[in-house]
């Protein structure tokens, strides 16, 4: 059934010359928008001429080829294993007859609405949803992923239209909690962090996740928060922080699009249906059970010299079928995080951004994105407040906030607290419904979605830290 396709597939004429790509994986990356980690790679398009004739021809390349035509080989590589055993073909009927131009032509019709596009989900492959975001504009991307709705659910509800959740994001350089309680009062009272309240540790090792989770855990149930909390640790301590008692809401793991990057990360699919099976057990959910967190990017395949000579969205989009296979409440990529060898500007980070959002939309991932970049790179803060803006619009799930902006642990800058507030008022957003009555009733909102200067919070947290300082 999986064989290869002869270089006549992928030939195209123009006038008297004939372009050739010598397989499908070759035509998919000669295809993409440019980006510096291609160039890199050495898988890019020579210029802008051969990718046009790659997009052409790449139109034109049936949906049931890459069925049969895989990227990576079915016994080399088990995110292949996955995607290929899992494929739905009944969901898969309807648009099985198309070619990729077709399929896009498809998705951009109104024959394609929010309940269809969740019915063909499981018959779409990563692949598929990577070839058609190649010949897709910017605002095919938006207009698509804006009717693909996702819901996930665990203490409140995510990913319904018209709401934008953000993660809260008190990363602290030594871990210290009262600087961590800080940016968690400070982002509460800008209405953040009903996605997650999550911590990348400064120390990461098992007694320090624990120490966060407690710490966290008791302000939400103090304050019976409806959201989660998550220490970003590695998959093996957080199966460890379940093992020994600590109060686990949600499974993390940074996961890519073929098993040699996932070798390099440290885990393999059985990890993670072990890790989401000790946290299904504790049963830590009020009105859901999703509590998976994964987080992508495109270049992690590339860096770990993993990629198989695929282009690097090609394998972001892999990323999202090991997503998929375990119900998480939230993904996301951290679109400008491993710098501009990956993604060279503004402009390049913001397709990709947009590019993610869509292909995780159509694989039915309740897909956020961190809108970021590192200080090398030829990007800027307005570069972001359009990427933001881009995303809001396309329906994007969730995005981090971060105080004023900048990681002073990660050394990157992302999105503050007063972005994703920007982004809620200009497009009429709302928080996860469950966080925003929570709102009203500390005070820290009216009805009218202003703004109060909320005293319950703030003295509260400050008895409530003085005790746990003192324990801890």
């Amino acid at each position: 059934m999986h064989h290869s396709h002869s270089i006549f597939q992928f030939r195209h004429m123009v006038g008297e010359r004939t372009f050739g790509f010598t397989d499908l994986a070759d035509l998919m990356a000669k295809a993409t928008p440019a980006r510096s980690g291609d160039r890199l790679a050495g898988v890019a398009a020579h210029n802008a001429e051969e990718r046009a004739i790659a997009q052409m021809t790449l139109a034109d390349v049936s949906l049931s080829l890459f069925l049969e035509h895989l990227l990576i080989p079915y016994e080399e590589d088990e995110v292949t294993r996955l995607i290929i055993d899992d494929h739905d073909k009944l969901a898969f009927a309807p648009i099985a007859h198309l070619t990729v131009g077709g399929f896009r032509d498809w998705l951009l019709s109104d024959l394609a609405t929010p309940a269809v596009l969740k019915s063909i989900r499981t018959g779409v492959t990563p692949e598929m949803a990577a070839a058609v975001s190649k010949i897709m504009r910017n605002q095919d991307l938006i207009l698509v992923a804006k009717k693909c709705h996702v819901k996930s659910a665990f203490r409140n509800t995510i990913g319904l239209p018209g709401h934008l959740s953000t993660r809260l994001q008190p990363n602290h350089p030594t871990d210290d909690l009262t600087g961590i309680a800080a940016s968690m009062l400070d982002g509460l009272l800008y209405a953040n962090g009903d996605a997650v309240i999550g911590i990348n540790p400064a120390t990461d090792n098992v007694q320090q996740a624990s120490r966060l989770i407690r710490m966290m855990d008791e302000v939400i149930q103090h304050y019976e928060i409806p959201t989660q909390s998550c220490v970003l640790t590695h998959v093996t301590n957080t199966i460890e922080c379940i093992d020994q008692g600590a109060p686990v809401d949600l499974v993390f793991q940074s996961i890519g699009g073929t098993q040699a990057t996932n070798d390099s990360f440290g885990f393999n699919l059985n990890i993670l249906a072990e890790a989401q099976d000790a946290a299904l057990s504790l049963n830590r959910g009020t009105v859901g059970n999703n509590v998976m967190y994964f987080e992508t990017g495109q270049g992690s395949a590339l860096s770990a010299n993993a990629h198989h000579s695929l282009d690097q969205q090609t394998c972001e989009a892999r990323a999202y079928a090991v997503a998929r296979k375990f119900n998480p409440l939230l993904v996301n990529t951290v679109v400008g995080f491993i710098g501009p060898e990956y993604l060279y500007d503004g402009k390049e980070i913001t397709r990709a951004g947009l590019e993610d959002h869509f292909c995780g939309k159509l694989l039915g991932l309740p897909m956020g994105c961190d809108v970021c970049y590192t200080n090398h790179a030829e990007a800027d803060q307005n570069d972001m407040d359009n990427l933001l803006t881009l995303l809001g619009v396309a329906g994007c799930t969730f995005i981090m906030g971060i105080p004023g902006s900048d990681d002073i642990m990660l050394n990157y800058q992302t999105t503050s607290f007063h972005d994703a507030l920007y982004a809620r008022r200009v497009l009429g957003l709302k928080p996860a419904p469950e966080f925003d009555a929570w709102l009203a009733t500390m005070d820290i909102t009216k009805n009218n979605d202003q703004f109060t200067l909320s005293n319950k919070l703030p003295e509260a947290f400050r008895s409530s830290l003085t005790r746990m300082i003192g324990e801890h």
